[in-house]
């Protein structure tokens, strides 16, 4: 087994980086169990490097495996029930899931899950499902190409790139949309989006609105539990220890924890809890040296010049044009390149620059 090269690893199927492999895990229904969290913090000690990354998709990343320690950690994460048998069902489950769905959501996510497993289908890696069925939805605006969302007091099923969507029956009703995006020619070579081919005029059967989504307030104390942010998403190992113990971790695309059941949470390394904190306003993804493919170091830059970024905007610091760490447009992303970094307002860090080959020096006055 050896690492590949590309946008999305897995466990079965590592990704090579700077710093070692990086293997993605995608706890069943994005939630975390107290001996699944110690294990995962466990694991990332003894087979990586101590790293555990918070992803755009509601996973988490173990950063620095070796050819070596990859098997031992595979192993050690089969025994949580954390690992998929093959790396095709292991691709086919991509799903995010609010984090305030309550019983009924984690039912309808095992019966989704359930039902991609016995599939045969063949997706894109990036192709993936949003459960949106808690009091109000959360997930609108993040990324997904089917979902299954509340409409009133019942749940539709939409094509992302759709205004509407159809009831939904049963969750094996998003597979089969998933296996109609594939029959009308959604993928090729591998690649492909839902909202590309319904921009293509293709389009399934839609007559019911979703209800509209709810702003975010997060980190927050809730309802639900408490929402817990961190620097960049990164999560210490003995912080993800302490947290499990303190009730059910539901993981989020926005690179924060829900405790359920909690009330309050003490300090502990690497934890934000304070809306204003300036470190929530800026995304960055691990850059140079723990990525071969980034240009510059990006996450000492990003925490340097946060106090800079206003309170409703986001700056995204990327160390190449692929963007990882924030895949979508940013009031001010700073994409790093052999020159200097590149400035793109109100863009994904692949779009045209307004400026060029900046200094890092230059970047305050710049913002």
């Amino acid at each position: 087994m050896s690492g590949v090269k590309g946008w999305c690893p897995g466990a079965l199927r590592p990704m090579d980086s700077g710093d070692g492999w990086v293997v993605r895990i995608k706890p069943r229904g994005a939630k975390l169990s107290r001996d699944q969290a110690e294990g995962i913090a466990d694991a990332a000690q003894l087979h990586g490097n101590g790293l555990i990354d918070l992803t755009g998709r509601g996973n988490l990343q173990l950063r620095g495996v070796t050819p070596d320690s990859h098997a031992p950690l595979i192993a050690d994460l089969r025994a949580l029930d954390l690992i998929d048998p093959d790396i095709a069902t292991e691709t086919r489950r991509n799903i995010l899931v609010t984090p305030f769905g309550g019983d009924a959501t984690d039912a309808l996510v095992r019966d989704l899950e359930t039902a991609l497993a016995a599939s045969a289908l063949t997706l894109p890696a990036k192709f993936g499902f949003a459960v949106d069925t808690g009091p109000a939805l959360v997930l609108t605006h993040d990324p997904a190409d089917i979902r299954i969302e509340r409409a009133g007091h019942g749940l539709i099923l939409r094509a992302e790139g759709m205004a509407q969507g159809a009831a939904l029956g049963t969750p094996r009703d998003a597979v089969n949309m998933a296996r109609w995006f594939l029959e009308r020619g959604g993928a090729r070579n591998g690649r492909g989006r839902m909202a590309a081919l319904i921009a293509r005029g293709v389009t399934p059967r839609a007559d019911i609105t979703p209800n509209r989504p709810a702003p975010h307030a997060f980190p927050a104390s809730l309802p639900q539990g408490v929402l817990a942010g961190f620097e960049f998403g990164q999560v210490p190992p003995d912080t993800l220890r302490r947290l499990g113990r303190l009730g059910t971790l539901r993981l989020t695309p926005w690179r924060m924890l829900l405790v359920q059941g909690a009330r309050h949470l003490p300090p502990m390394p690497g934890l934000i809890l304070d809306t204003g904190d300036p470190r929530l306003r800026v995304r960055a993804c691990t850059g140079a040296p723990g990525c071969a493919q980034a240009h510059a170091a990006t996450r000492p830059l990003a925490r340097n010049l946060a106090a800079l970024v206003p309170q409703d905007a986001v700056l995204h610091v990327s160390g190449c044009a692929k963007g990882c760490g924030w895949p979508r447009a940013a009031d001010m992303t700073l994409t790093a390149t052999p020159q200097g970094f590149d400035l793109i307002r109100h863009g994904c860090a692949h779009d045209a620059p307004t400026l060029r080959g900046l200094h890092p020096d230059q970047l305050p006055k710049v913002l």
